[in-house]
């Protein structure tokens, strides 16, 4: 039955500039490229793409990149013939004429809304879970990433660690601390670089345009590099998707935001602090707790300390300084406990792999 499910729409709405479409790109691109699925993936901003993907041209309504048929969502857009899985994004709502058609197909389509990454306990109690249209003869199913076999695990490329350790391999080592620093702008970026600059061994911070470079050009002024002790603030160009998955293996920490950064990040393998995107009732750091509890099992209790003291300080803004300095001076300990983080991450399907089956299972 799966041979049958060729055909695959993903529908996405740029909300977060890079985290959604990020995904949806990754996932478009491997179902081509390792389960021979034929994958429009339909978005509202192609601008938002065409940074990731340098080639996509966001001027074209229609276009082939990586074998994915990339297609401007627009109002007016004629969204014909659905496919056989339709992906509705972190619940961006279908448009109401494609959802009619879908409901005359025979067979139905498999209709899946992609949610959110979370490693709160009720995502794996609502993974999978059907959710009959109230009008339409539709059944849509909810599809939960996470970190467990009880949900639809992480995206991961079938060679990527492999990729991942030959770059590793091949790149020469250097005598300073090397850090990325990719951030939203409530993320506390002052007092991480005070810390930097009060720091007793060297530091080179790669920081990229948009919110991170922003935050620190209001703490620093001008528009860099800036040296700061021992430590020195590279300004970066924006980096595609590839490039960006480098960054993260080159440096010793990384500092990450939202989903897809957040997911490259653990699959690096390299230590790493995760700025959850801030909502205003505080849902976040429930959100936060909940991967801690996850990621710090095989930790002994004075390493668990350090790293959510780390991960707390930098969501909180407070007390940056002392959480870092027990960072760093960790991060051997905690690169390790990473690296093992990691690989029984990838004992679980991938995401897509995962999407495959699930889809086959439920025509």
């Amino acid at each position: 039955m799966a041979a049958m499910q060729l055909h695959w729409d993903i529908f996405c709405r740029v909300i977060d500039n890079f985290g959604d479409i990020g995904v949806c790109w990754r996932l478009a691109r491997q179902l081509v490229a390792e389960h021979g699925r034929e994958v429009r993936l339909w978005v509202d901003d192609l601008a938002s793409l065409q940074p990731l993907c340098p080639s996509v041209d966001p001027l074209k309504s229609r276009q082939l990149y990586q074998g994915v048929e990339i297609c401007l969502w627009a109002e007016d857009a004629a969204v014909d013939c659905p496919a056989d899985v339709v992906i509705e994004a972190f619940a961006c709502d279908l448009p109401a004429a494609y959802l009619a058609e879908m409901s005359q197909c025979s067979p139905k389509p498999c209709w899946i809304n992609l949610e959110y990454l979370s490693a709160e306990s009720w995502a794996e109690e609502c993974h999978g879970m059907a959710s009959p249209h109230p009008t339409l003869p539709l059944i849509k199913y909810f599809f939960f990433p996470g970190f467990s076999a009880k949900t639809g695990g992480l995206l991961r490329e079938n060679d990527l660690f492999a990729k991942r350790d030959r770059f590793i391999a091949a790149t020469p080592t250097i005598d300073s601390l090397e850090v990325s620093l990719f951030c939203y702008d409530k993320a506390p970026v002052g007092a991480l670089l005070d810390a930097f600059r009060d720091s007793a061994i060297s530091i080179v911070c790669h920081v990229p345009p948009g919110k991170p470079l922003t935050a620190v050009q209001a703490h620093l002024g001008g528009s860099g590099p800036w040296q700061l002790g021992n430590a020195l603030i590279q300004p970066i160009p924006f980096m595609p998707i590839d490039d960006f998955d480098r960054l993260l293996w080159r440096c010793d920490i990384n500092f990450v935001r939202g989903e897809d950064s957040f997911v490259r990040a653990q699959w690096a393998g390299k230590p790493f602090v995760w700025h959850v995107y801030p909502q205003d009732d505080g849902a976040h750091l429930t959100k936060l707790e909940a991967f801690l509890g996850c990621y710090g099992e095989g930790l002994d209790e004075q390493m668990k300390t350090v790293v959510r003291r780390m991960f707390v300080a930098w969501n909180l803004g407070r007390n940056i300084a002392s959480a870092w300095q027990g960072f760093v001076d960790s991060r051997t300990a905690i690169s390790r406990h990473t690296q093992q983080w990691a690989e029984r991450l990838a004992a679980n399907p991938d995401l897509a792999t995962a999407l495959v089956k699930f889809c086959a299972a439920n025509v």
